[in-house]
């Protein structure tokens, strides 16, 4: 594979550099920031073109109706966390929520992680006060330290290279655990059923054992392929999308090799800016972050920007409201783009917009909030003849205690609250979330 450089028309592609860019650390050492780059430019890309390919396939099936996605992992990365356990818990978590959602729909689940890439994060302001010192604000391990200190806390390159390498040994463990006995339905299954076996789970235990003598989970045409898991992460930093974009020999188009899937958040969806340029000519399948302030003809906007063929599977849009905004919010955006008759998948984010001050000063979300905004997005969806096509979670197969609520009343924040930044649903609140969707859906009730 041959670097952007190469193409005869290359200067399209990195056309973004002339826009504005938002989100972008205010690097203090720009020979270092060179020197990183050019690293990234000689390294091997993460993930390959077929690949992404197999991915856009898969999608065009969620957008179709046809399949659902199941996407979660880490609201952000840490460099100093990269560990075969937490890699293969959270795996195989997703997994087990494939499994459930699986059986509750009767259709092919796709999964993702949010991993191997996921070390930047947009933030609201630029810089942190505590005691009177004001300092640069946290903004991912791939561009400084959590810790409140200003050596720490100041930009650094190097990190770009650090990342790159923290995310090749977690796509080789994931590919690893895509190869092993614990990638199999049999694993997922077993993780279901202990699940539901006691405590407050019992009462899905009729459900998990429905999901349990229903079969035919595995191969591509069943409900669930063992082991097949893409990597995503927001595309944030672009001189480290750009420094990783490489392009295909067959096809001749540029991907970006740090991930089988990109999305754009919230903060840099403007159609006229470098983050949507970028995504534009690149053909790795997409997603958009949506929320509330979006207009429909913004929406349609960014549609056609980044989607211009109209082509299932090439756009995802991920809707995150709120769970009380959901239902007055979202309804026109989804006749807007039904009508006008745009191929994309709407998959429902229930996390950013649910994130809640707790008395000890963390970051929490509430359960029910969670599951009132997804409960929402499928009404909306159903109400508007548009498929609702996956969850954007942000979840950790590690023993956390994070999110508050769920049917293990979990209310000690500082008991395991380990994330660097937004809340994730454990293990336990994670299942739980997919059981009662599946009872909805299954059933009917939305209890």
């Amino acid at each position: 594979m041959t670097t952007v450089a190469d193409l005869p028309d290359a200067h399209l592609v990195q056309s973004w550099r002339a826009l504005p860019a938002r989100q972008q650390p205010p690097w203090p050492d720009r020979a270092a920031l060179d020197a990183a780059v050019a690293t990234l430019e000689a390294s091997l890309p993460l993930v390959v073109p077929r690949e992404c390919d197999r991915l856009r396939s898969r999608l065009a099936e969620v957008a179709r109706g046809e399949a659902f996605l199941v996407q979660g992992g880490d609201c952000a990365e840490s460099l100093d966390a990269v560990n075969a356990t937490s890699i293969s818990l959270t795996s195989g978590l997703l997994q087990q929520l494939a499994t459930v959602l699986g059986y509750a729909l009767s259709r092919p689940t796709v999964t993702v992680a949010r991993m191997a890439g996921q070390y930047a994060k947009p933030r609201s302001k630029p810089t942190e006060v505590r005691d009177g010192v004001e300092l640069p604000v946290y903004r991912g391990d791939m561009v400084n330290g959590h810790a409140f200190d200003a050596a720490v806390r100041t930009p650094d390159p190097h990190r770009l290279v650090r990342a790159y390498h923290a995310s090749a040994a977690t796509l080789n463990l994931v590919r690893a655990y895509g190869n092993s006995e614990s990638a199999g339905y049999a694993h997922a299954l077993e993780g279901v059923l202990a699940f539901a076996g006691s405590g407050p789970a019992a009462r899905y235990r009729t459900l998990a054992r429905g999901i349990a003598g229903a079969g035919g989970f595995t191969g591509s045409g069943g409900w669930h392929t063992p082991g097949e898991l893409f990597m995503s992460h927001e595309a944030l930093l672009l001189d480290y999308e750009a420094a990783l974009t490489r392009v295909d020999p067959v096809t001749g188009h540029p991907y970006a090799t740090s991930g089988h899937l990109l999305w754009i958040g919230e903060r840099t969806r403007h159609p006229d800016e470098a983050h949507v340029d970028y995504c534009a000519r690149i053909a790795n399948p997409l997603a958009v972050k949506v929320g509330p302030s979006v207009s429909g003809d913004e929406l349609l906007r960014l549609v056609d920007r980044l989607s211009p063929d109209n082509e299932p599977g090439r756009l995802t849009l991920v809707s995150r409201m709120g769970a009380g905004r959901v239902r007055e919010a979202l309804p026109a955006l989804v006749e807007r783009v039904v009508k006008e008759g745009r191929a994309v998948a709407w998959v429902c984010d229930p996390m950013h917009g649910n994130t809640v001050t707790a008395p000890t000063g963390h970051k929490t979300r509430r359960f029910t909030d969670v599951l009132d905004e997804l409960m929402g997005f499928f009404e909306v969806l159903g109400c508007a003849g548009a498929h609702p096509g996956g969850v954007h979670l942000e979840l950790t197969g590690d023993d956390v205690t994070e999110c508050v609520g769920g049917g293990i009343g979990l209310e000690d924040l500082d008991s395991r609250y380990l994330s660097l930044c937004d809340p994730r649903l454990s293990r336990e609140q994670s299942l739980e979330l997919a059981f009662r969707l599946a009872e909805r859906l299954t059933t009917g009730g939305a209890s």
